[in-house]
């Protein structure tokens, strides 16, 4: 099994691959190449953000800046936006729903590393190296993520979910769902939008 594989099977993988590092730096050239194009060229933007993500539903946006590790690993579909200055550590899978508002300065990451010191760091040859595997994050449909928050790795909000400015998502948020915090918890559900 190829490095590229094992992080895309949520294995333990080793980040400094020939292969993995070549398709980020690809990745980082085409994010380069976006953040610099003019705002108002929609029609370019659309096309390189189109050659980063994984897949682009009808009618996104994506504002610039931007930031993703691998970029192949990011799906987002129709009608959504994703405002400026976010992150995307697109290691493992990214996905996006339909008409979803992920606002400025949101961070989503999707590695992960054991907390033991023992566990996390382990010698290779003559060498040190960290231990990485991946948990995807799926944000739903219609769902609307406030400035600021951090979406951790293995977290799944559900469809129509608002998730308050600055919140840490440690857990998954079920639909319909009003949540906020550090940690993230839910305050109340909402009636289903139709």
């Amino acid at each position: 099994m190829t490095e590229r594989e094992k992080m895309l099977a949520g294995e333990f993988y080793d980040t400094r691959d020939p292969e993995l590092r070549t398709l980020s730096s690809n990745a980082k050239n085409l994010m380069r190449i976006y953040n610099s194009l003019p705002a108002e060229n929609i029609y370019l933007r659309n096309k390189f953000i189109c050659r980063l993500f994984g897949s682009c539903g009808k009618n996104i946006r994506v504002n610039q800046p931007v930031y993703v590790d691998y970029g192949f690993n990011i799906f987002i579909g129709d009608n959504s936006l994703i405002n400026m200055n976010c992150t995307l550590l697109d290691t493992g899978r990214i996905t996006i729903g339909e008409n979803t508002l992920i606002g400025p300065d949101v961070k989503i990451y999707t590695a992960v590393h054991p907390i033991g010191i023992n566990e996390r760091v382990y010698t290779d040859g003559d060498k040190k190296a960290v231990r990485t595997k991946t948990a995807e994050v799926t944000i739903g449909n219609n769902v609307w993520i406030g400035g600021g928050a951090v979406v951790l790795p293995g977290v799944t909000i559900g469809d129509n979910a608002v998730i308050g400015a600055g919140s840490v998502v440690t857990r998954s948020i079920p639909e319909n769902a009003v949540a906020f915090g550090n940690p993230c918890t839910v305050k109340k559900i909402t009636d289903k939008i139709i």
